[in-house]
């Protein structure tokens, strides 16, 4: 509603359930003078050169929904009815809004999840703003002392920096302004969509949907749009990045989802990275006691072989007359079953934890040596850099060297972002050594 009272001469306010395929587009109809067919503008063509306000935009039919899939990627209507074929312009920006499913936004789903949309209609929008309500005592306040000063002074309310006459001439202004691509920004613009398209691949925006030439042609738009909004007659590389760094938050950020591990799958990789570290101090217990002891007179060990000689024989029959029994009375074993628990961390955490790993492998290999680490390694340094978080708390060591386990695992086996580096002759897991997929770029 403000947009449309913002720009009142190129701007169509519509809803969603009230409007129709034809109501958006364009309609024939028969002259009650003439009797002859003509065409009435619908929606998307009055707003041309503006802005189209779709309200309650989920609410919208599927079937109508999908009349404004050419709007949206040519910017062109085509009819074909009643003898009449033509193709007009639909230069008009979409503004939609929508409403979760279940009447609250959930953030372990999905976008797509959460909205009643499909795929190729969220594809064509350039930008999503998820609006969260979210209980915080300082914002309701001020939220409920602004509308209640908008009730009694609307003047008075709201003190902006511009006045809205001055914010229509900026605009009228900024649009009269055709910036044109710079080489340098070509290039930055082919890099960044580059790594939109790479964390797509590897696994790091699964939750999202694909990302296409559709959001190259959205970061154009934008970095255009920024150009405007400037006066500069060039689209500078400050504007690309900047683009980009919106349809990161927009596509990617807003999407995300707690990561859940399994724990049977590192419980062997705890045993073995703890007994690893005490089979050297084992080993030498046991061989200074073997040194101590050899050839040396044992009156335990002797009274020990005595007794062992004389019950040999009578456990020998005793044995043979019991085999029979023990097999008919007593009930086979069960088996003992592992039990499963699952580990949750946000994404933010497991982000956080990868990208700290990547980077430092990256920046080992990048050496003049290119060291690759092993598992263990690699464990052991992030551990190290969290020294402060464990204090003397063995528990936390125990917690954060399985999380870390879980997260090189998740890394290798799902994201493929790491890769194991040589052949499958290492026993030990944890002994193999990693390094970074090379076609991984760090964002």
């Amino acid at each position: 509603k403000y947009v449309h009272a913002f720009l009142p001469s190129r701007s169509v306010y519509t809803s969603g359930k009230a409007s129709s395929a034809a109501g958006l587009t364009a309609a024939v109809q028969r002259d009650q003078d003439t009797g002859e067919y003509c065409i009435e503008a619908g929606a998307l063509m009055l707003a041309d050169n503006g802005i189209c306000c779709i309200d309650e935009f989920d609410k919208m039919d599927p079937n109508d929904q999908v009349a404004i899939h050419e709007a949206m990627e040519q910017q062109t209507i085509t009819m074909t009815k009643a003898g009449i074929q033509a193709t007009l312009n639909a230069r008009a920006s979409i503004l939609a809004a929508a409403n979760p499913i279940y009447g609250r936004y959930d953030r372990s789903k999905t976008l797509k999840a959460n909205v009643a949309l499909s795929a190729p209609i969220l594809s064509r929008f350039d930008l999503f703003f998820v609006v969260l309500d979210e209980c915080d005592e300082l914002a309701d306040y001020n939220v409920a002392k602004h509308i209640l000063d908008v009730h009694r002074c609307e003047d008075e309310a709201a003190q902006p920096p511009f006045t809205k006459k001055q914010m229509q001439r900026y605009i009228r202004l900024a649009r009269t302004v055709n910036p044109k691509i710079t080489p340098e920004s070509q290039k930055v613009m082919v890099e960044c969509y580059r790594k939109l398209r790479q964390g797509d691949t590897l696994g790091r925006s699964r939750t999202a949907y694909r990302i296409t030439v559709r959001q190259l042609e959205s970061m154009i738009r934008l970095s255009e749009a920024l150009a405007r909004l400037h006066m500069d007659d060039f689209v500078k590389p400050a504007y690309v990045r900047e683009a980009f760094r919106l349809l990161r938050k927009s596509i990617i950020h807003v999407e995300t989802e707690d990561v859940t591990f399994d724990d049977e799958i590192d419980e062997n990789l705890g045993q073995n990275m703890e007994e690893s570290n005490n089979d050297q101090d084992e080993e030498d217990e046991r061989g200074n006691d073997a040194e101590r002891h050899r050839g040396e007179y044992n009156p335990d060990e002797e009274a020990m072989e005595t007794e062992t000689n004389q019950q040999g024989g009578k456990n020998a029959v005793d044995n043979l007359e019991n085999d029979g029994e023990n097999e008919s009375t007593q009930p086979p074993k069960k088996k003992a079953r592992k039990g499963k628990k699952k580990t949750q961390i946000t994404f933010e955490e497991y982000e956080s934890i990868s990208n700290a790993i990547s980077t430092y492998l990256r920046s080992q290999e990048n050496d003049i040596e290119q060291i690759y680490l092993t598992w263990r390694q690699t464990a052991d340094w992030y551990l190290n850099q969290n020294e402060a978080q464990i204090g003397d708390s063995m528990d936390e060591l125990r917690r954060l060297r399985r999380l870390t386990n879980l997260v090189i695992r998740r890394l290798i086996t799902v994201d493929h972002v790491l890769i194991y580096i040589g052949g499958d002759n290492e026993e030990n897991e944890e002994d193999r050594e990693i390094a970074v997929h090379p076609n991984y770029d760090m964002m």
